[in-house]
């Protein structure tokens, strides 16, 4: 019997203690609203993102994973600078292989300059 009663009054307190916790303890203020947690060091604007820009990339978290606009920022950027260096690479490439063409085709002309008719053929 005795220990009955006093599982019925610990249950009480448990009760008690949740619904305490609840509601607040008869406080009536709401709790201040958190400002929300934005990116600490965003990637830098005055210059070309590098490997260690993207490797010490570290997004806040949000109740549900990371701040969508910090990553949705992040990966924009992240892709403008990819595509701009891809045209940069293939405007490169074409005058490189421009380049390589003339000069093929100059020094063909150069050696066709230095042969006689017996030569050429």
């Amino acid at each position: 019997m005795v220990m009955f009663l006093f599982l019925v009054v610990a249950l009480a307190v448990v009760v008690a203690a949740v619904t305490l916790a609840v509601v607040g303890g008869g406080e009536s203020a709401p709790l201040p609203e958190a400002a929300p947690e934005r990116l600490q060091d965003p990637l830098p604007a005055d210059r070309p993102l590098g490997r260690a820009d993207v490797e010490s990339l570290r997004f806040p978290l949000a109740p549900r994973g990371y701040r969508m606009a910090d990553v949705d920022d992040a990966l924009g950027r992240l892709a403008a600078e990819l595509a701009e260096r891809d045209a940069r690479i293939a405007d490169l490439e074409s005058a490189l292989a421009g380049a390589r063409a003339a000069a093929a085709h100059g020094h063909d002309a150069e050696r066709d300059k230095g042969e006689g008719p017996e030569e050429r053929r």
